[in-house]
């Protein structure tokens, strides 16, 4: 068994006002970091994380710079007391947050990818109408055969897969709204749209790809020093150009974070920090698999206290 934990990271929708504020006021690096992302984003994305307005922190091209900044912090303080995973993950938004901590790139070079991927996320939302919706209850070869279905209302595809039964579709409202129907025809025992501000990990997020190809041509990307197991394939990647790719891929295609998860466990790993606001993965470890380790650290209070133990 690998005694090392795996640090997880979380995506969009984790945000939450006041977070980062002890970390900026309490620590040299928290301050440092924050300073820096107010340079490169051009903006105030500090007093935004802390103070708000909320619904301004909602927005995907501020959301993601500010998940992405705390969860970095965070794991470079853990970095301080000599923890370091011996594998890392990310929902989404959160393999940028894991090739971080695992230096495939820089703090800097990590949020101008984020920067770009959220302001470029945003706008593609606005000019390709679409919607999300998560579908609880049904095993993932019903909601695939839904989509197929669905389709020809409108694009649509799983999204995200979450744990068995609990599965995220994207894409055109149209067929979004038709495969709801059809889940709810097929006994869901839960179906809701999500609040989003575009059909993310899906086909309308075309445009995105060059955006975040272009700016990614400017990056320099090293091996990393433990792997990341990516949204797109489930496996663990190491070397630059497989980065590279998994990075553009990742946007129109599902992220797999049941499988994420239980090639992990089958690699050697039983214990998961969720590093980064919220508890949305340690409950999706939950749905998971019950034998899994699962514990989270947002907070200074949540860095002592694990590194104290």
């Amino acid at each position: 068994m690998n005694p090392n934990p795996a640090f997880i990271f979380p995506g969009q929708g984790s945000q939450k006002l006041g977070m980062g504020r002890d970390l900026f006021h309490n620590t040299k690096l928290g301050k440092q970091r924050y300073e820096q992302a107010n340079d490169i984003m051009g903006m105030d994305i500090a007093t935004l994380s802390f103070e708000g307005p909320e619904e301004r922190l909602k927005q995907t091209m501020y959301t993601q710079p500010a998940i992405f900044t705390i969860s970095v912090i965070l794991t470079e303080l853990l970095e301080e007391r000599g923890i370091v995973p011996s594998f890392a993950a990310g929902h989404s938004l959160g393999e940028y947050s894991a090739l971080t901590a695992a230096k495939a790139f820089s703090f800097e070079n990590g949020l101008s990818l984020v920067k770009t991927r959220g302001k470029s996320m945003q706008e593609a939302g606005i000019s390709n109408k679409g919607t999300m919706a998560a579908i609880i209850g049904l095993d993932q070869d019903v909601v695939e055969e839904i989509c197929r279905v669905a389709f020809r209302e409108g694009i649509v595809q799983p999204a995200n897969y979450n744990s068995k039964n609990q599965i995220v579709i994207s894409g055109e409202v149209k067929g979004v709204y038709k495969a709801m129907d059809i889940a709810r025809e097929k006994k869901a025992m839960k179906v809701v749209e999500l609040n989003v501000s575009g059909a993310f990990h899906s086909p309308l997020m075309e445009p995105v790809k060059k955006a975040v190809g272009e700016t990614l041509k400017n990056i320099q990307i090293n091996k990393t020093k433990f792997p990341v197991v990516t949204n797109v394939t489930a496996e663990s990647v190491t070397l630059p150009d497989k980065i590279r790719k998994n990075l553009i891929d990742q946007l129109d295609r599902p992220v797999k974070w049941l499988e994420t998860i239980q090639n992990m466990k089958s690699l050697g790993v039983s214990t998961f920090i969720e590093v980064g606001p919220g508890k949305v993965l340690q409950g999706l470890n939950r749905r998971i698999d019950r034998s899994l380790i699962s514990t989270g650290i947002e907070t200074l209070n949540d860095v002592e206290r694990y590194t104290n133990v």
